[in-house]
C-alpha cells in the first residue's frame, strides 16, 4: 500500500523559491537531513519550473506544490512533475480540480464545518490551515472528540518548539513547516544548514497511525 502523505515524515518542509537555480540543491539539502518530502509553493514566477526541475534531479524526493488556490493550477502542478497538492482552503471546484489530477492531496480547513464537508466529500487527511492563528493544538484536541476519523497536518505559524505539541496528538500525522529553509540560509546559499535543520525536525518524535489520503 501507498503511504499515507502523512506518514512519510515529521514534518513536510514548506518551501518558497524565487531562484530557480536554488531548486536542486534545496531538495538535495532536505534529503541528506532525512527529510525526503517537499511542498514547494506556487507563490513565485519560478514554482513550476522549479518543481520540474526538483522532479527530474533529485528522484529520490517526493515533490509536491502547495497553495493550489485556482483549479488550473492542480494540472498546473502535476504537469510539471508534483507527486502530491496541497491547498489552503477548500471549494468544489478546487477539490474536483485536485482529484481530477489523480494525485493524492490535502484539501485546506479551518473549521469544523470545513472539515465536516471534507469528511462528506470522501477525505480523512485533511491540511489544517492557518493552524497556529486558528487555535493551534487546542483546537486540533477539541476536534478529535466529536470528529475522530479526520486526521490533519496542521500549517502555519509552527516552529520547531512548538510542532512536538502538534506531534504528540492523535489526529496529527505530521505538520507543515517553513522554519526548515529559511529565507537567510536560500539567500546565502547556506545547503547545510537546511541539511542540519532537516535532520533536527525529521528526529522529531510523531505517531503514525492509521489514515490513507486519498
Amino acid at each position: 500500500m501507498t503511504p499515507s502523505l502523512l506518514d512519510h515524515a515529521p514534518v513536510i518542509p514548506v518551501v518558497v523559491i524565487d531562484e530557480l537555480d536554488h531548486a536542486v540543491p534545496i531538495a538535495r539539502a532536505l534529503v541528506s537531513g532525512g527529510l525526503p518530502v517537499i511542498e514547494l509553493t506556487l507563490r513565485t514566477p519560478v514554482a513550476l519550473a522549479a518543481i520540474e526541475r526538483i522532479a527530474e534531479e533529485v528522484p529520490e524526493i517526493l515533490v509536491g506544490a502547495g497553495t493550489i488556490v485556482r483549479p488550473e493550477q492542480a494540472e498546473q502542478a502535476r504537469s510539471a512533475g508534483a507527486q502530491f497538492l496541497v491547498s489552503p482552503g477548500s471549494t468544489p471546484t478546487l477539490l474536483q480540480a485536485m482529484a481530477g489530477t489523480g494525485l493524492p492531496h490535502l484539501p485546506g480547513v479551518a473549521t469544523v464545518s470545513e472539515v465536516l464537508m471534507a469528511l462528506e466529500a470522501g477525505y480523512t487527511e485533511l491540511k489544517l490551515f492557518p493552524a497556529e492563528a486558528i487555535g493551534g493544538p487546542a483546537l486540533l484536541k477539541s476536534i478529535g472528540g466529536p470528529v475522530p476519523t479526520a486526521r490533519f497536518c496542521p500549517t502555519g505559524g509552527i516552529t520547531l518548539s512548538s510542532a512536538p505539541q502538534y506531534l504528540a496528538l492523535p489526529n496529527v500525522g505530521c505538520v507543515g513547516g517553513s522554519w526548515i529553509v529559511t529565507p537567510q540560509a536560500t539567500a546565502t546559499e547556506n545547503w547545510s544548514t537546511i541539511t542540519e535543520a532537516a535532520a533536527t525536525a525529521r528526529a522529531l518524535s510523531q505517531d503514525h497511525d492509521g489514515g490513507t489520503a486519498r
